[in-house]
């Protein structure tokens, strides 16, 4: 097998999908370590939005209060994103996950991260992409570019 790099995580996602349900990545001399279903979305997530003409600015941004998957920028405006993947629709779509809850923990983060890097005049908005999984067909990835705002005041 060759190796698997995130550039050319589209081709190896198929190679690596193409057998039963296999996540590992693999190295000059096999398989060189498993990803979770979360981290192959988050990978797929960071190729898409490249592609969409995003500059990536932070991955898995944590702080005491709790991560954002991704904080990216396009056109002068910052996204603050929150990136779901699932494997069955069990339990709801993806994009079902990111509660109310969620939605003020990310704008809380959201908060702090303008604070911090004195960019508190800059438009931001707050995207979800939602990824289903479910081999061996390919994901579907959904992308809500204003899922959330923050009107109700929980952004200060």
């Amino acid at each position: 097998a060759k190796p698997c790099a995130p550039p050319q995580l589209r081709a190896c996602s198929r190679a690596l999908w193409g057998r039963r349900m296999s996540s590992e990545v693999f190295g000059p001399s096999g398989p060189a370590f498993k990803l979770s279903l979360g981290n192959r979305g988050e990978m797929l997530a960071w190729g898409y939005l490249a592609r969409k003409g995003f500059k990536i600015l932070e991955k898995n941004y944590r702080t005491r209060l709790g991560e954002i998957d991704v904080i990216a920028e396009k056109n002068k405006r910052l996204y603050f994103i929150e990136v779901k993947t699932r494997s069955t629709t069990d339990k709801g779509l993806p994009e079902e996950s990111v509660t109310m809850l969620k939605q003020r923990r990310i704008a809380r983060l959201a908060s702090g991260y303008l604070q911090q890097n004195k960019k508190l005049e800059q438009a931001a908005a707050f995207g979800v992409i939602s990824i289903l999984w479910q081999p061996p067909l390919p994901p579907e990835l959904h992308w809500f570019e204003n899922a959330f705002s923050l009107d109700d005041g929980y952004f200060a």
